[in-house]
């Protein structure tokens, strides 16, 4: 299957971050959209995550150490490590998760 991904439905994450995921077996791809100023809260979950910034800059704390990420850049969050994020620009991200984020659907 293969489509544009911004045609998949939305899902507003938190307010100012949107992303569009698509789903595998066995894992999960978003394209995220985040505004400048917007904060995802720290949380964490069983899924493994790698998050690449396509443009912009994410300021993330992951397992308590700051990762001010930039474009290019990524960073592996391993599963159940407490992690957030500020945009202090607008910015666009992938996101991958293993396994499925069911929630996500």
């Amino acid at each position: 299957m293969s489509d544009q991904i911004k045609n998949l439905k939305p899902k507003e994450v938190v307010p100012g971050i949107t992303g569009y995921y698509a789903h595998g077996i066995g894992q999960t791809l978003g394209y995220v959209e985040v505004k400048a100023g917007s904060i995802l809260p720290e949380h964490h979950h069983v899924h493994e995550q790698i998050t690449y910034i396509i443009e912009g800059q994410l300021d993330m704390i992951i397992g308590g150490v700051s990762c001010p990420l930039k474009a290019g850049m990524y960073y592996i969050i391993p599963s159940n490590i407490p992690h957030s994020a500020v945009a202090p620009v607008d910015c666009k991200v992938i996101d991958v998760f293993s396994p499925v984020r069911e929630d996500y659907k």
